[in-house]
């Protein structure tokens, strides 16, 4: 007998329905055929991929969408586990190759970004560039090496040249916002798109283009899924038209249709 979660769910379904109930069965879909779609996505597109998931509803009334954020390697690292989700966002290539072996279908680049120096409001400690990290008694929280955000932050030092000891590694892009934002950290690397997140909760250092990097989005349809086309389906939506206006509204940049 074949064992994967497509399988496991159908039987699911199957026993449930036997009882009667089949329309509360998770993952199943009811009565009407409605399917909810789960997606895993790197923390830093929270409030895109929410705004897409409502206009991917509009378009598509019989999915919903559902998201769940966290850093890419920790949304990765669930996929080996039973009815981990559909569909995989990432903040960079390497976390989404690295997850090959859980996913089908084609890859998608769905949008690019860029990082910058998150500050307290006002910028007290009157840092003017990534130079000025290297200060003594300075608190720099960064993503750990093993996040995007993280292996970012270090491709820019390295080819500005300097040393960055950080006060805390977290495990989110997200995370070092808040470090910074309630004041247990001077200072971090976060997207730029997080400022817009962050409002007047914290400013922003630019970082020059030429000594910046730019971050890859990839997106994958995860392999055996319940919803294995509606997720593929998804994947090549967030290269739509539609995705891409609202990527950009976000500050994202897309890539060339």
């Amino acid at each position: 007998m074949p064992d994967s979660p497509r399988w496991r769910r159908l039987l699911a379904c199957a026993a449930l329905s036997l009882l009667g109930l089949g329309a509360v069965a998770g993952g199943c879909g009811d009565s009407s055929g409605r399917t909810t779609l789960s997606v895993l996505a790197a923390s830093s597109t929270r409030e895109v991929m929410r705004e897409l998931g409502v206009a991917y509803h509009r378009e598509h009334r019989d999915v919903q969408v559902r998201f769940t954020f966290g850093g890419s390697q920790e949304m990765a690292a669930r996929l080996p586990e039973r009815d981990a989700g559909d569909v995989l966002v990432t903040a960079d290539e390497v976390t989404m190759n690295g997850a090959d072996e859980n996913l089908t279908g084609r890859r998608r680049v769905i949008a690019h970004n860029s990082m910058t120096i998150v500050v307290r409001p006002g910028n007290p400690r009157r840092i003017r560039g990534l130079s000025d990290l290297t200060r003594p008694g300075l608190r720099v929280a960064l993503a750990a090496s093993a996040v995007p955000a993280g292996r970012y932050a270090r491709k820019i030092f390295a080819g500005a040249g300097i040393t960055v000891r950080s006060s805390a590694e977290e495990i989110s892009v997200r995370a070092v916002l808040d470090r910074v934002r309630t004041g247990e950290a001077d200072a971090g690397l976060v997207y730029i798109t997080d400022l817009k997140a962050a409002g007047v909760a914290a400013s922003s250092v630019p970082i020059p283009a030429l000594e910046n990097v730019t971050a890859t989005y990839a997106a994958g349809a995860v392999k055996e899924s319940a919803n294995e086309k509606e997720a593929a389906r998804f994947v090549s939506w967030l290269t739509s038209p539609v995705a891409r206006q609202l990527f950009n509204k976000y500050g994202f940049v897309t890539p060339a249709p």
